[in-house]
């Protein structure tokens, strides 16, 4: 059977496959569309097998909001060079993700990656992207919040971006874009000391206690007062690691806690989803 351009240009449309495979894929399906999608399939997953023991280290990393505001999304897909994460396809791919989430409202990434999106699963697309592109292509991290007010930031580049919630609609949302920034530069664990997780807390005391037990200065002091000092190092943890006791990066006479009661007394914090690629 003759394979035309109007099928090639249907097989692409349908797969994001390059032109030439597409072509290929058809002529060993002879004419048969959906073998020729299959064809396509094995070859994305074939480029997985070999590539499995790559680092897929580059991607896109996009957030967005829904459009009634209470809910925010963050959703990494992952590829193996600079020059595949920037290109137009790719982040549009990604976007169409992002977008689907919103929508569908999936609890987890195994949820998402089961979604179908035109006519196919978000897991078949990513596979699909493999064999056009020829890159290992992952679908690595997904997280929602919703709350009141939820904002969105993407860094310039589409290597880092959070969404932040907050307990109610903000009367200035520049306040919520400052917290997002905050988030997204000081790289938080939690929302503040009473949220930080207890074996995180415990592990950052026992080596509060080693810094000081060992620092000549404090050989000869009493047990009592090396505790002490090493509760003073595990305020300071909180004070740099925690959103509401971080000093707010756009005034450092503050911290951000004081910056949200400033603009509003009653407004908090509800959480917040971060997620940056690797320098």
């Amino acid at each position: 059977m003759a394979v035309t351009a109007a099928d090639v240009a249907k097989l692409r449309k349908l797969t994001g496959a390059g032109m030439m495979d597409c072509k290929k894929a058809l002529v060993e399906a002879d004419g048969d569309q959906e073998k020729a999608i299959e064809i396509i399939r094995k070859k994305g997953q074939l480029i997985a097998n070999k590539r499995a023991d790559r680092t897929a280290s580059e991607g896109c990393v996009l957030a967005k909001v829904s459009a009634d505001g209470k809910t925010g999304v963050v959703a990494v897909l992952n590829c193996e060079t600079d020059f595949v994460a920037q290109n137009a396809d790719f982040v549009r791919f990604t976007q169409d993700i992002v977008d689907l989430a919103l929508q569908q409202n999936p609890a987890d990434l195994e949820a998402l990656l089961a979604l179908r999106m035109g006519g196919i699963t978000v897991a078949e697309g990513v596979n699909d992207r493999m064999a056009a592109i020829g890159e290992k292509i992952e679908l690595s991290f997904y997280q929602k919040i919703s709350a009141e007010q939820v904002v969105a930031y993407v860094h310039p580049g589409n290597r880092l971006a959070c969404v932040v919630g907050f307990s109610k609609p903000l009367a200035d949302i520049q306040v919520g874009k400052d917290v997002a920034m905050q988030v997204a530069a000081m790289n938080p664990i939690a929302v503040d000391k009473a949220l930080v997780p207890a074996d995180v807390v415990a592990k950052e005391r026992e080596i509060a206690v080693d810094q000081t037990k060992n620092d000549p200065k404090n050989a000869n002091k009493p047990a009592a007062i090396i505790e002490r000092i090493a509760e003073g190092k595990l305020e300071k943890f909180f004070k740099e690691s925690t959103l509401l006791n971080q000093e707010f990066i756009k005034d450092g006479k503050m911290n951000v806690r004081q910056y949200i009661e400033s603009a509003d007394k009653d407004l908090q914090v509800t959480g917040f989803a971060r997620y940056a690629l690797a320098i």
